[in-house]
């Protein structure tokens, strides 16, 4: 038989020497034209389209390429824009609505509410962000206002225009990827579950609009994204998605269209299949085992192709090639025909690097077993020629993959059963998982600090780092700095912002973070059973990259980590001052883990080597502990099966992280940036004393959850969000406050910004600080009047 169809769901963003966020950034600040920043980006854009092209993949996706974000494109698209924006760039979207565009070049009306919504302006706040499903990528949320919606600009036939200038491509190969109208609608804000298959429906027809459009283009294939497919659904959700796929592919029948899903399982299968759509998509790597036994029980429709997710792509690790041949020949051919297949990855690659083949400078048993989206293309060619044509070559490459996965999982360098007994003798104590009641906490946190105030304020850890706290850390990793220069210049900083602090008026102080490049990257460097790559970049959101650790082997704590910045700070100040540890959810969801023992195994691990270095904090005398968690959530999985066993699995890894603190010490830790609704108890049940959540973008939303739930542990809810440049007024904050304090106690509630501050500069900073430390003051005589 021929070669078979291949395709990749999505791939980076970024640019191999991250040019999408340098021209992102560029022109934010104003040093360069929206003319030159779309030469730029449509520049990477031709980039990565020619590097798909050339890995001779059968279909080719564009519009998987995005300014920010691709649902924030879909929302803008099609003029789900909340009426803040919509009034403040009025003239502009006029234009537009009276003339949509589906010109190339970007509309800079486009721009300006992209950016807008995305960012905040002066005069309005940024729309929510939250993680895209269980991953570290973050989407712009769309506000649902209950206006239809109407095409404005047609993003997919802009790309597939400029993806026509790539060579001499057959348009046939190009395949654009919209968001699927379901998601995108259970993805938006403002939406009751109930209303949800009615609002679906009002999107039929834009986005039959879009499809009409691209067949206008000669475009044969189009991808609409469904992973809300993996969520529960309810019959009339099953039943409108039905109804509009059934209008789509009625007003574009020369189109094949693909439903992809991703993450997991679909939640109901049967519904699925039935369908009036060509390619079905399914991930055979995080949903194998419930997708296969859907396949095996309920067979698959003769009359369309299936997409097979069988290289990971949320993963690092080379595939066993050998492996997923048994697996398409064991449970997929029997019931689909090789001829009707597409081979791919699991999802977009735009979770993993672009590639790994440059980092030269790691130990070679764990470089030689490394993946990033260019060596996962590779991968995927050579099982798609050894499925369609089995050759001698084939042969070998197949069997030479699964040698060097048999070869690492065996590799003794990973293995440290010291670490494993210490784990299992500590484990088996009770004080490894339990406190004195919060009640009594909080007594002895009250007589500790008898000079703290009512509603007092902190941050979440990290000041700005400026681009000389980053070349000064450049200049020490070089050998430029000598160990004692690095050291003093540290000491110099955390001094002046140790002073800022209490100039400003804080209460409970930080240290800054200024030695450290990321929340997870610096302790994995401290750690045994990490390694780090150079150039590992991937997306997290906006032009925001992370360069996730890689978790090779067990963990092993060496020495003290925080101690030496955390004692000089407090040395300079008769104020608390916290120590500040990621936690070890956060760190396993934030790296490339191991895939050789269970992520719970992995997390107590961890667990185990910040409650070393916990230990080592109270004897310096740092009586302030954060642990934060902002990846709690986000690890949660998918299906509801599996929900429970993560929810008690990771409250004991913070358990065992931090229950070995004397009474008298106070735990604080951190989460931002999802939903909460559906977590209190499990927050609840982690039982640190303080723990401080975002709020600001969500407007406020968590307040009635919290609310709702009674919960009696000391909270900080984030009055400002960090994430913009927008400086928010000291009333603005003391309107939220007061409004705070009519549903939470005043006695253990913080006030805080809504996350780290290491993103921001200086002036910003400490103009918000100080408007937020002027809300709190009146926070506190509102108190007092209403008491009075």
């Amino acid at each position: 038989m021929g070669q078979l169809n291949t395709s990749v769901i999505g791939y980076p963003r970024i640019g191999y020497n991250r040019e999408w966020k340098k021209a992102l950034e560029q022109y934010w600040t104003g040093k360069t034209s929206s003319e030159q920043l779309e030469a730029e980006l449509n520049r990477i854009e031709v980039e990565r389209l020619t590097t798909l092209v050339d890995a001779k993949l059968s279909y080719v996706p564009v519009q998987d390429y995005t300014w920010y974000d691709h649902v924030l494109d879909t929302a803008v698209m099609f003029g789900i824009i909340p009426a803040r924006f919509q009034h403040e760039f009025a003239d502009q979207l006029d234009t537009l609505k009276s003339s949509p565009s589906e010109a190339i070049g970007t509309p800079q009306a486009i721009i300006d509410v992209t950016f807008g919504m995305a960012r905040g302006t002066a005069q309005s706040t940024a729309c929510e962000m939250t993680k895209w499903f269980n991953t570290n990528y973050h989407y712009i949320v769309p506000e649902w206002e209950g206006h239809a919606p109407e095409l404005l600009y047609n993003h997919p036939v802009a790309a597939v225009r400029r993806a026509k200038l790539v060579g001499s491509v057959d348009v046939t190969v190009w395949k654009p990827v919209l968001v699927g109208p379901y998601t995108f609608v259970r993805l938006m804000k403002g939406i009751a579950a109930a209303d949800r298959a009615t609002v679906a429906k009002q999107f039929a027809t834009v986005y039959g609009e879009v499809l009409v459009a691209l067949a206008a283009e000669g475009i044969t294939q189009v991808q609409l994204d469904e992973p809300g497919f993996v969520l529960p659904m309810n019959k009339a959700e099953w039943e409108a998605v039905q109804e509009i796929y059934t209008y789509l592919r009625a007003q574009s029948p020369s189109l094949s269209i693909w439903v992809q899903t991703y993450f997991e399982s679909v939640s109901d299968y049967e519904s699925f299949v039935k369908l009036p759509v060509d390619v079905l998509g399914l991930d055979l790597v995080h949903g194998k085992a419930r997708n296969l036994e859907a396949i095996q029980k309920f067979g698959f429709p003769a009359d369309k192709r299936i997409a097979v997710g069988v290289i990971d792509g949320r993963n690092i690790w080379k595939t066993d090639l050998a492996a997923v041949t048994e697996l398409l020949t064991q449970y997929v051919k029997p019931q689909v025909p090789t001829d009707r297949w597409i081979v791919q990855p699991s999802c977009s690659l735009l979770h993993v690097p672009l590639t790994l083949s440059s980092e030269t400078e790691l130990p070679e048993y764990v470089r030689t077993i490394l993946a990033g989206a260019d060596e996962k293309l590779v991968e995927l060619e050579l099982l798609a020629q050894h499925l369609a044509n089995p050759t001698a070559d084939t042969e070998a490459g197949i069997a030479l993959s699964a040698q060097a996965v048999a070869n690492w999982r065996s590799l003794p360098e990973r293995n440290r059963p010291q670490v494993k007994e210490q784990l299992l003798q500590i484990q088996s104590s009770e004080e490894a998982w339990t406190r004195v009641p919060f009640a009594e906490r909080l007594a002895l946190h009250q007589s500790r600090w008898p000079n703290l105030p009512l509603l007092p304020t902190t941050s979440i850890g990290s000041l700005p780092q400026t681009a000389e706290v980053r070349k000064a850390r450049l200049k020490f990793r070089k050998g430029e700095w000598s160990e004692a220069a690095y050291t003093a210049y540290l000491q110099a900083e955390m001094k002046r912002w140790i002073d800022i602090q209490e100039q400003i008026g804080i209460d409970v102080l930080v240290h800054g973070e200024f030695e450290r490049t990321d929340m997870v990257e610096y302790f994995g460097e401290k750690l045994e059973g990490f390694v780090f790559t150079k150039n590992g970049w991937v997306q997290s959101y906006g032009s925001r990259c992370v360069k996730p650790p890689v978790l090779y082997g067990d963990v092993a704590f060496v020495e003290a980590m925080t101690v030496v910045e955390t004692e000089y700070a407090q040395s300079l100040t008769n104020k608390p001052v916290k120590g500040m540890l990621t936690g070890p959810v956060t760190i396993l969801n934030w790296s490339f883990v191991r895939d050789d023992i269970s992520r719970e195994e992995a997390a107590y691990q961890l667990s185990w080597a910040l409650r070393q270095e916990i230990q080592a904090l109270e004897e310096a005398g740092i009586g302030m502990i954060q642990v934060d968690e902002p990846a709690v959530k986000e690890g949660m999985p998918l299906h509801p099966d599996d929900k429970q066993g993560y929810r008690e699995w990771t409250v004991k890894a913070f358990r065992l992280t931090t229950s070995g603190v004397k009474p008298e010490t106070q735990v604080h830790t951190h989460m931002c940036y999802c939903d909460f609704s559906d977590m209190v108890d499990l927050i609840r049940e982690m039982d640190a004393d303080v723990i401080s959540v975002e709020t600001a973008r969500s407007g406020g939303d968590i307040v009635e959850v919290f609310a709702k739930h009674q919960y009696e542990l000391g909270i900080g809810l984030g009055v400002y969000d960090i994430h913009s440049p927008r400086i928010p007024a000291t009333a603005e904050m003391a309107t939220f406050i007061e409004s705070v304090l009519q549903v939470m106690p005043a006695r253990t509630f913080w006030i805080n910004p809504d996350c780290g501050l290491k993103t921001r500069n200086e002036q910003e900073t400490i103009a918000a600080l100080s408007n937020m430390v002027k809300a709190a003051q009146q926070a506190r005589e509102y108190l007092t009047t209403k008491n009075a």
